[in-house]
C-alpha cells in the first residue's frame, strides 16, 4: 500500500498518542539506515561517510544514523545545511547528541568538502518537507550529491521530489537507494531518480492505521 504525506503525518500522530512516541519512531528511523548499510557493505570499517542535515525530522532521522554508523566504525562527517535551529525537539536533541561527539567531524556548508572524497552519501536534506524550488544551501548539497561517485542513499524521499506527485523541482537528489519508512510514499514509484525503494518498519503500531487507510 501507498501513502501520502499528510496520511504519513496522521498515522505518526496516532501511534504518538498511542506511546509510541516520535523520538522512538526517529531512533528506529535512522537505526534502520545504518543497518540498511552494514547489510549491503558488511564492513563499514573502512567506509567514509558523508551525511547531509537538514533542518527537519528528515534531517533527525540523518543524525541518528550518524550516531550509529560511527558505533559500526565507520569515518562519518556531517555536513548540517542551516542557518537557524532544528525544527523538532527530536530532530534538536539528536543534534545537540552528534555536537557533543568527537568522533563524528561536523561542517555547517559544502565548501570545505572534498569531491568524491566519500564512499557513501546520505540525503537527510528534506525528505517529505520540500516546498517550490530547492535553493541554498539546498541547492549546493544536492549539486555535490549528483557530480560524485558515492554510492547515495536517500532518507524517505530523495531531495527535490514530490512525495505524493513524483514531480521534481529545479534539482533533485539521484539515488542509488532510498529508504522509506512504514509504508511507500506514493510519488517516488513515479520516478527512477529514487533508485531501488527499500520499506523500513519504524514501531508503528498497526492500530495507528485506523480511520487513515
Amino acid at each position: 500500500m501507498d501513502i501520502t504525506v499528510n496520511q504519513m503525518m496522521k498515522i505518526e500522530e496516532n501511534s504518538h498518542a498511542l506511546g509510541v512516541h516520535k523520538k522512538l519512531m526517529m531512533e528506529n528511523a535512522g537505526s534502520s539506515i545504518a543497518k540498511f548499510l552494514v547489510m549491503r557493505f558488511k564492513d563499514l570499517t573502512s567506509k567514509h561517510i558523508l551525511i547531509f542535515v537538514g533542518l527537519g525530522n528528515n534531517g533527525g532521522d540523518a543524525l541518528v544514523a550518524a550516531r550509529h554508523l560511527v558505533g559500526y566504525g565507520a569515518k562519518v562527517d556531517v555536513v548540517f545545511l542551516g542557518n537557524e535551529p532544528m525544527k523538532k525537539l527530536e530532530s534538536i536533541e539528536n543534534f545537540e547528541i552528534v555536537k557533543k561527539m568527537k568522533s563524528i567531524h561536523l561542517f555547517y556548508n559544502c565548501n570545505d568538502l572534498e569531491s568524491n572524497k566519500y564512499d557513501i552519501l546520505i540525503d537527510g536534506i528534506l525528505g517529505t518537507g520540500i516546498k517550490g524550488d530547492i535553493v541554498e544551501p539546498y541547492l549546493s548539497a544536492v549539486q555535490f550529491i549528483n557530480s560524485s561517485n558515492s554510492f547515495v542513499v536517500s532518507i524517505d524521499v530523495p531531495t527535490g521530489i514530490d512525495p505524493d506527485t513524483g514531480n521534481v523541482s529545479n534539482v533533485f537528489t539521484r539515488a542509488n537507494v532510498t529508504i522509506t519508512f512504514h509504508l511507500t510514499k506514493i510519488g517516488i514509484k513515479k520516478q527512477n531518480f529514487c533508485g531501488k525503494i527499500y520499506v523500513e518498519k519504524i514501531g508503528i503500531p498497526p492500530e495507528a492505521e485506523e480511520g487513515v487507510l
